[in-house]
C-alpha cells in the first residue's frame, strides 16, 4: 500500500467526509476502502464510523481512537522516510573536494574506516587547491570539501576547522640551512624559492609580506610531491606543510621556521542540511575522527 495504509486510508476518509471521495483520490475502489474500514473496526473489536445519507460522521469510539489513529500513522510515515535516508547511505556517493596533503595522508585512513560501516558508499575525489575546491562547493560539484578558512573565496561558506598544521622548510639533504636548528623566513629569501600554488592564498606568501620580505620565487608548482622531488634535486628551497612531509621519501631535510607558519584545515560546505545522508554522516564521521587526532 505504499505511503498509505490502512490508518492513513482512514484519516482521509475523515478528512475528506466520503468514502467515494477518498476512492478518487487515492485510486481504490470504494470497496477496497470498505473492506479497510472494516478491517480496522474488526481489529477494535467496535464501529468506528457511521454512514447515512448526509455523509459519514465518527461515532464516540470512533472519536477516541482517532487521535491514536493519527500518531500511528505519523510514525509510520516518519519509518518510511527513515527507510529512504538508510537506503541512501546504503547506495550513497560521497563528492568531497581536496588537495593532495590531505588526499595523500588523512582521507584514505577515514574512507577505510567509514566503508567498515557503511560498505556500499562511493567515494568521488576532486582534487584541486582552495579556491578551485570553494568553488565547487559553491556550484555544488562537490558536497563539501577540506580548505583553509582564510582563503577569500571560502569566507562565503560555512567551515568546521579541523585541525592546525605547521608548516616546514624543505631542503635538500646537503644544504648549508641543514646544521641549523631551526630556519629563519630572511634566511629563506636568500634562495630560489619553489612555491605550492594553493590558489589565492599562500601561507607562505602571506607571512613573508607580513614581515616585509620577498622570496625569490623561481617555480609555481601545484603539486607537494613534485616540489619534494625538485627540492631534492637542488632546484631550489621551499615551504611546505608538514601533513604531507610525514611519509616522503626524497632526499631531503625538512626544518622548523622562525617565526612559525601555521595554517588551519577546515571542512567547508555550502547548506549541509541538503547533502545526501551519506555525506553527512562522512562530514560527522570526519569531524569525530579529527577531534581524536
Amino acid at each position: 500500500m505504499g505511503e498509505m495504509n490502512k490508518y492513513g486510508v482512514f484519516i482521509k476518509i475523515i478528512e475528506t467526509g466520503s468514502f467515494t471521495r477518498t476512492a478518487e483520490e487515492i485510486g481504490y475502489t470504494q470497496s477496497a476502502i470498505s473492506q479497510i474500514v472494516n478491517s480496522l473496526e474488526d481489529e477494535l473489536s467496535t464501529k468506528l464510523i457511521l454512514r447515512s445519507r448526509k455523509g459519514i460522521e465518527l461515532t464516540p469510539d470512533g472519536k477516541e481512537y482517532l487521535p491514536y489513529i493519527k500518531t500511528i500513522y505519523h510514525s509510520y510515515l516518519e519509518l518510511m522516510e527513515k527507510n529512504k535516508e538508510m537506503q541512501g547511505l546504503e547506495k550513497g556517493i560521497v563528492r568531497i573536494g581536496t588537495f593532495s596533503s590531505v588526499s595523500c595522508n588523512w582521507l584514505p585512513k577515514l574512507m577505510k574506516e567509514f566503508k567498515a560501516q557503511y560498505p556500499s558508499v562511493h567515494f568521488e575525489l576532486h582534487q584541486g587547491e582552495y579556491t578551485s575546491i570553494a568553488q565547487w562547493i559553491k556550484e555544488g560539484s562537490v558536497d563539501f570539501g577540506f580548505v583553509n578558512p582564510q582563503a577569500e573565496a571560502v569566507k562565503s561558506l560555512q567551515s568546521i576547522p579541523l585541525q592546525q598544521d605547521e608548516m616546514l622548510a624543505v631542503l635538500p639533504s646537503n644544504h648549508p640551512l641543514t646544521t641549523k636548528n631551526k630556519v629563519s623566513l630572511k634566511e629563506l629569501t636568500e634562495e630560489p624559492f619553489i612555491l605550492l600554488n594553493e590558489g589565492q592564498l599562500s601561507e607562505p606568501l602571506e607571512i613573508f609580506k607580513k614581515h616585509n620580505l620577498t622570496p625569490n620565487i623561481q617555480y609555481r608548482v601545484y603539486d607537494d610531491y613534485t616540489i619534494m622531488s625538485m627540492v631534492e634535486s637542488e632546484l631550489g628551497i621551499s615551504i611546505l606543510p608538514k601533513l604531507v612531509l610525514s611519509r616522503f621519501q626524497y632526499e631531503i631535510t625538512t626544518k622548523e621556521i622562525s617565526p612559525p607558519i601555521v595554517r588551519t584545515i577546515s571542512l567547508a560546505y555550502k547548506n549541509k542540511s541538503v547533502l545526501p545522508i551519506a555525506s553527512r554522516y562522512f562530514m560527522d564521521f570526519i569531524v569525530k575522527q579529527c577531534g581524536k587526532m
